[in-house]
């Protein structure tokens, strides 16, 4: 890096004589500035005059080889200072306002002349050298000036009033000049130094000041007078060589809504967030400044109390997060009375996970958000924006829930809590929140409106909400009635649920609230009603489930019976009402159920999506920021006029997501594009979707933006306004511009089809990386095939592949494919073959044990698959690369090609029948039984209900029992090799009908 010169620059230095103004001097002499050196000549407290200080420094100066004149004259004659630069230079550049003295005395004993001189020195002094050089500097377009402040200035400090109010007033007079200067090069700072000088030498020890030398501050000083440093505005400290820039910082603090009056007591009570500086701005500008108060005035106060905050509500969200399981959702099925009955199978599917048809209750919806805010109600971190009541004044009053997609069996999710409404019902309140729910993937999953009584929060004049009813019953008898009755112990049960609440369990506690005993959770009879509506009118499917809405009426307490009936309003809508039996009580009203015509789609399993779906992306069809200036673009190629009307550049920061963007109507013939400008004029700053009122022409509507605080605004502000210049461009170029872009992605998307749908070879660790990396394992333990003794089939779905690993046979081998006879089967979605081979058998034991792993055969073997935990993972990473490196495709390269698995229920069945016909199998049963067989799929009847029993390969609607199995588990089954109870209690075994038939299964043992 070349040596920073100051060559053919002017500068002016007051207070040069000494201490910091020489060093000043001195640096910038050194340098090749041309220096003019002012001085005074009186002492530290302002007395007399002398020009033998001022001629010392320039003499030095001159002896070094520099050029540099002095100056004798008061800084507050700043125009004769000027004028020697003039005289002797002909121009100035630089001004470095260093001039000082001390009058420090108490504020008691001041008197108003040591207030006078300081001022007139300090303050008035900088103003008049910065004033006399302003007009040259702005007609040449550039001027450097750095002002000189004090700690004292900044923070105070006892005696110097009159010197801390001067020293602050030339920060105030800095920061002015720094924003008129802007567009004109010329830059303004100041600097906070602390070093030895005469002004000093009375109020620090000798020591101290040993250690504060002036030419440890002048550096900062050179370089802020350098035409290649642009900061200004800027404020720093700076000493024994430590430097450091200054900003403002101001809390989030608090405002007080406009209508409505505040006094000094809730300013007390506000007084921690107005003075909390964990949330903070720093304000650079008057505009950033005001924004608070301009962003007051433009949103008038939408009312509350000092128990409810409209204002804080509408603009802040509560974020909270929560997961669930099977054993959450079975838990709940149970909590709300499902599978009263434990044979009834229709019921089954909402409490045993293991079942193959496993749903949740679609009720369960509202809980998890329920369940998040209790929880942090528990640990006393509940914050509801604007609420500032306890939950003892709260009660439930009504509840909507709104499923966008049947819930999954597991999730991990987040609630967005967001005001919705208030109603001020006098002396009380009814508040609305709406909380969106989504996955881990960002998908709403579940929407819910919780809508709460406050007790005494109401009277502030605010609107007291609808008066009328909804979703009443019609006047007729009822389309359905279930009449049920819960149990004695119901309230125990659900609050294991997540609803704590001690008014539900604890009898002394709702004695304290006037109920005889714990009443039970009104999301109970929300879950019960529910369960009702889809028994009615969904053949007991939830996935049919679409919202539901209630109204909380009265208490219920465990052991009611409640009634509910049912209107069939449409095909997807239902209206009801529910009673409790024995005191005849409407306790559910104003309800109604909103159904699905079809089937909605689950969605699909974020964890997985394949690397290539994840990434595939469309072009976007709507307007984006990059049409709209390529349509600025062309506007401004059209009209090369613009330029010299303008005369501006301007920067564009767009924020969700973060983009950067310039129009230059000042350089050349003008540019547009992406990007940061070189030295913009003005700045503007908002988010990304307000884009369109930016450029949409309606200047009252940007307006709106700029004082709502919503368009930030920054340097010259004024020249905002020249925006107006594009209200004359036709909206047909954005058109033009997205269209084109549109076409452009579908010309390269043709051009290269292959591009993003399948990569040459995937990157990404896959099932014949596993099972190569196996394969040299074994081939390097030869000792395995001793210990082990087993085959090992893998049978694996989305996408369907067939694995193998020999462990039994010869030398032992891995690869794609069926083996011949294997002694364990192992059965499980592709996406979880890493937690099958990771190592970690407490993991893939969850996989069993939630049905997400199937083993067939002899299940222990499976348990000999842990001798591959020694195995270096880095063959697995060896294995890919070098497939990569031969470009070979990721899929399994003998799965196709491998001949399907040769069905072993042919000759099963065909066993059975010649042992029937020989009369050597009597089984006592007397029933049609089905049999459904998986890999491959045949269907099997046994009919024992004539004489002879008959074996056919057919379906029926009449059997009694149907048992679903894969066909290797059907071969199991018939070499003895498990039974009947080992496959049902592991999923490997489904009955339907009557499962009191499935012991007698034994007569297919031996027929193989």
């Amino acid at each position: 890096m070349a040596e920073l010169r100051f060559d053919g620059r002017v500068a002016i230095v007051t207070g040069a004589g000494g201490g910091l103004g020489r060093s000043h001097a001195l640096t910038l002499a050194a340098r090749g500035a041309k220096v003019v050196v002012n001085d005074l000549g009186g002492s530290a407290h302002g007395d007399g005059q002398s020009a033998s200080a001022a001629d010392k420094v320039v003499e030095e100066i001159r002896a070094l080889g520099g050029e540099a004149v002095a100056n004798y004259d008061s800084v507050e004659n700043g125009q004769a200072i000027v004028q020697s630069a003039l005289d002797a230079f002909g121009t100035v550049d630089i001004v470095i306002n260093n001039a000082g003295i001390l009058r420090d005395v108490s504020f008691q004993k001041m008197t108003q002349a040591d207030w006078d001189i300081v001022q007139r020195v300090h303050l008035n002094g900088s103003m008049s050298v910065s004033h006399a050089a302003w007009p040259i500097m702005r007609e040449k377009g550039y001027g450097r000036i750095v002002m000189t402040t004090s700690a004292a200035g900044i923070y105070g400090n006892f005696g110097q009033a009159n010197y801390c109010a001067a020293k602050l007033g030339i920060l105030g007079l800095a920061h002015c000049l720094a924003e008129e200067g802007r567009g004109k090069n010329i830059f303004v700072n100041t600097i906070a130094p602390i070093a030895a000088s005469r002004l000093t030498e009375t109020i620090m020890p000798p020591a101290l000041l040993e250690n504060l030398k002036p030419e440890a501050v002048s550096p900062l000083v050179a370089w802020l007078c350098h035409e290649e440093c642009e900061e200004t505005k800027g404020l720093f400290e700076v000493g024994a060589g430590f430097i450091a820039k200054l900003r403002w910082e101001r809390t989030a603090g608090h405002a007080f809504p406009l209508g409505r009056a505040f006094n000094m007591d809730d300013v007390a009570r506000k007084w921690g967030a107005v003075t909390d500086f964990s949330e903070s701005t720093h304000p650079t500008n008057t505009n950033e400044a005001l924004a608070p108060i301009l962003s007051a005035v433009s949103n008038p106060s939408l009312g509350g109390n000092e128990f409810i905050d409209l204002d804080t509500a509408t603009k802040t969200e509560l974020l909270l997060e929560s997961s669930y399981d099977e054993r959450d959702l079975a838990l709940y099925a149970l909590g709300i009375g499902a599978a009263r009955d434990p044979l009834d199978k229709d019921e089954l599917k909402y409490v045993y996970e293991l079942g193959g048809d496993f749903l949740a209750l679609p009720t369960w919806g509202a809980m998890p958000q329920l369940n998040a805010m209790l929880a942090a109600a528990k640990s006393g971190s509940l914050v509801l924006p604007g609420m500032s009541f306890g939950l003892d004044r709260l009660l439930h009053g009504e509840q909507y829930m709104e499923l966008k997609k049947p819930l999954p069996p597991n999730a991990r999710l987040k609630h967005v809590f967001k005001f919705k409404e208030a109603f001020d019902k006098d002396p009380n309140a009814v508040i609305t929140f709406a909380i969106s729910t989504q996955d881990e993937s960002g998908e709403e999953i579940a929407y819910n409106e919780m809508t709460s009584f406050v007790k005494g929060a109401g009277g502030w004049g605010g609107d007291r909400g609808p008066s009328g009813e909804s979703n009443l019953p019609p006047d007729r008898a009822p389309d359905a009635v279930i009449e049920e009755q819960t149990d004695a112990n119901q309230t125990l049960l659900y609050r294991l649920s997540g609803d704590w609440n001690p008014l539900h369990a604890d009898p002394d506690f709702a004695r304290a609230f006037g109920f005889d005993k714990p009443i039970l959770h009104g999301m109970c009879t929300f879950g019960y009603c529910g369960r009702h509506v889809i028994k009615a009118f969904c053949g007991n499917d939830g996935r049919y489930f679409k919202s539901i809405k209630v109204r909380f009426a009265k208490s219920v307490f465990p052991g009611d019976t409640l009634v509910t009936r049912m209107w069939k309003e449409s095909d997807t809508r239902i209206l009801f009402e529910t009673t409790v039996k024995e005191r005849n009580e409407v306790v559910i009203k104003n309800a109604a159920v909103e159904l699905y015509k079809e089937l909605p789609a689950a969605g699909t399993d974020t964890a997985a999506r394949t690397p290539a779906a994840a990434e595939t992306s469309t072009v976007d069809q709507g307007i984006t920021l990059e049409d709209v200036f390529t349509a600025i673009k062309s506007y401004v190629a059209m009209k090369p006029d613009l330029v010299s009307q303008t005369r501006t550049v301007f920067q564009f920061h767009f924020h969700k997501p973060e983009s950067n963007w310039f129009i230059d109507l000042k350089n050349g013939d003008g540019n547009v594009g992406s990007g940061i400008a070189d030295k913009p004029d003005v700045t503007l700053e908002l988010d990304t979707e307000l884009a369109p009122v930016l450029f949409g022409g309606e200047l009252a509507e940007v307006q709106k933006l700029f004082f709502g605080g919503k368009l930030k605004i920054s340097g010259n502000v004024m020249a905002s306004n020249k925006l107006a210049i594009l209200a004359g461009m036709d909206k047909k170029l954005v058109e033009e511009a997205r269209a084109g872009r549109v076409a452009a992605a579908g010309h390269s998307a043709q051009a290269a089809p292959d591009a993003t749908a399948k990569a040459a070879a995937d990157e990404s660790v896959t099932l014949a990386d596993v099972f190569a990396g196996v394969a040299r394992f074994i081939a390097g333990q030869p000792e395995l095939v001793k210990q082990t003794n087993t085959v090992f089939q893998f049978s694996f779905h989305n996408p369907d592949t067939h694995w193998f690993i020999d462990l039994k046979h010869g030398d032992g081998a891995a690869g794609a494919g069926t083996a011949e006879k294997a002694d364990v089967t192992l059965e499980l979605d592709t996406a979880l073959a890493p937690i099958l081979f990771g190592g970690n058998i407490g993991e893939v034991q969850k996989l069993f044990f939630s049905g997400k792993l199937k083993v067939h055969g002899n299940v222990m073997a499976s348990n000999k698959l842990s001798v591959l935990s020694g195995m270096d993972r880095q063959l697995v990473e060896d294995a890919g690369a070098k497939r990569l490196a031969s470009g070979a495709d990721t899929e399994a390269p003998a799965a196709a090609a491998t001949p399907p698995r040769k069905a072993a229920a042919p000759a099963i069945f065909a066993a059975l029948a010649q042992r029937l016909a020989e009369g050597t199998v009597k089984p006592a049963l007397t029933q049609l039984l089905q049999f459904h067989l998986r890999e491959p799929q045949a269907s099997w009847l046994v009919d024992f209900s004539v004489s002879p029993a008959q074996v056919r390969e057919e379906v029926s609607e009449q059997a009694a029992a149907v048992f679903t199995l894969n066909d290797q588990d059907l071969k199991t089954l018939a070499q003895g090799g498990s039974d009947v109870r080992q496959l049902y209690q592991r999923g490997a075994l489904r009955v339907d009908g009557d499962a009191r038939l499935a012991p007698g299964l034994t007569f297919l043992s031996g027929l193989l």
